[in-house]
C-alpha cells in the first residue's frame, strides 16, 4: 500500500560509461598490454554485467598466462568473450569437410546481410569454431552503442540478418540443413512481438494481443492462450508468416 515501499532503486544492467567504469575497476588486478582499450570492450558487450566483465578479465588473464604473455593483450580478451558469449570451443569436436563447408557459407550469408541491410551492427568477427553444446560456427556484429528502442525498420533487418544464413545455404547448395534452428527460433520471436506487442502490423494496427507482462509463475497459472477469437489468431499467424516469408524472399 502507499507509504510502505515509497523509494524504489532500480539497479539496472550497467550503459556503456557504466561497464567502462567496472572495467577500469577490476583491470587494476590485471596486467593489461598498452593496445587492450577498455572502451571498445565497453561497447562489445552490452547486456553484461559486473560479474560478467570481472570474469570477462579473469578469463583473459588466465589465457595470457597459459600462453606464457606478459599481459593480456586485445587478442585474450576477444577470446574471452567468445567463450562467455558463445561458450568453450570444441576442438576435439570432428567436423566433416561438407558440413563446415555448409558452416562457412552460413556464417558468410549473416555477415553480408548485416552489412548490406541499413540499420545493422557491423560485423565484427565471423567463426566456423564448433562452441558450446550446439553452435558450430556464429557471426558477432559489434553494438556501435546501447539501444533502448528499435524501429519497425531495425527490427526488419535483425529479422533479414538472421534469415541470411539460411538463404545462402539454398542459394550454395540449394538444400537447407537443420544448421538455422535457433535462427529461425529467434526470428518467429521477433516477428510475433512485433505483430502481438508492438503494433507493427498492417492488418491488425496499433492494438496489443499480449497482454500485460506477469512474472513467469503468475502467467503460468492464469494465462490460458490470447484475449482474442479465433479469426484474430488466424491473422496473427498470417501476418507473422507474411513478415518472415515476405523477408525470406
Amino acid at each position: 500500500r502507499p507509504g510502505r515501499f515509497d523509494r524504489q532503486i532500480l539497479v539496472d544492467r550497467p550503459d556503456v560509461n557504466g561497464r567502462l567504469a567496472i572495467l577500469k575497476l577490476h583491470a587494476k588486478d590485471v596486467k593489461l598490454s598498452p593496445e587492450v582499450e577498455l572502451e571498445r570492450i565497453a561497447r562489445r558487450t552490452p547486456g553484461f554485467v559486473g560479474a560478467d566483465l570481472q570474469n570477462l578479465l579473469n578469463e583473459a588473464a588466465l589465457l595470457a598466462a597459459r600462453r606464457d604473455k606478459p599481459a593480456v593483450t586485445m587478442r585474450e580478451v576477444d577470446d574471452a568473450v567468445d567463450r562467455i558469449v558463445a561458450g568453450l570451443e570444441k576442438k576435439n569436436r570432428l567436423i566433416n569437410d561438407k558440413e563446415r563447408t555448409i558452416v562457412a557459407y552460413h556464417e558468410a550469408g549473416h555477415a553480408i546481410v548485416a552489412e548490406r541491410v541499413p540499420t545493422a551492427d557491423p560485423v565484427h568477427k565471423i567463426s566456423i569454431i564448433p562452441r558450446g553444446v550446439a553452435a558450430l560456427g556464429y557471426t558477432q556484429q559489434l553494438p556501435t552503442e546501447d539501444r533502448y528502442l528499435l524501429t519497425k525498420q531495425e527490427l526488419m533487418d535483425r529479422i533479414a540478418v538472421l534469415l541470411g544464413g539460411r538463404v545462402a545455404e539454398e542459394i550454395v547448395f540449394n538444400e537447407i540443413s537443420t544448421g538455422a534452428g535457433n535462427d529461425l527460433e529467434r526470428v518467429t520471436d521477433l516477428a510475433r512481438r512485433m505483430v502481438t506487442e508492438y503494433g507493427m502490423s498492417r492488418e491488425l494496427g496499433p492494438i496489443n494481443f499480449a497482454g500485460p507482462r506477469r512474472t513467469q509463475f503468475l502467467q503460468a497459472a492464469e494465462d490460458g492462450g490470447g484475449n482474442y477469437s479465433e479469426d484474430t489468431a488466424r491473422l496473427i499467424d498470417r501476418e507473422i508468416h507474411g513478415i518472415v516469408e515476405g523477408t525470406y524472399e
